[in-house]
């Protein structure tokens, strides 16, 4: 039963591996000619108007969590729509179900104003 499983942990293995490897390549190779004007914010060939590390507003992260919590539940419709006609009706109730719980928390979030970016 567990053979079935170290093609998946020798690609893992191979993808971490391979990511440090290329990532200490990079530093062993690469260039070092560091300048000023390299090492500078770049916005668009303009002046930097505010430092880089100013802070965003809460209202940011909620809208990127809200956005990351809507589109993640588009990955769980995938495979029922790939599979609909082999699951049966019961499937079908309970994807419905699903969306409804989902519009539901859609409406709540837009009803709060989570949505307004004032």
């Amino acid at each position: 039963m567990l053979e079935s499983y170290f093609p998946i942990l020798g690609t893992i293995i191979m993808g971490i591996v391979f990511g440090i490897a290329m990532m200490k390549l990079h530093e062993w190779v690469g260039p070092r000619r560091q300048n000023k004007e390299k090492l500078s914010t770049y916005e668009s060939g303009m002046e930097p108007v505010t430092s880089v590390k100013e802070r965003h507003t809460v209202k940011f992260y909620l809208v990127a969590m809200l956005f990351i919590l809507f589109d993640i539940e588009i990955v769980f419709m995938y495979p029922w729509a790939v599979q609909f006609k082999q699951l049966g009706a019961q499937a079908l109730v309970a994807m419905i179900l699903f969306m409804v719980l989902l519009f539901a928390g859609f409406i709540y979030v837009v009803k709060k104003g989570a949505l307004k970016w004032d």
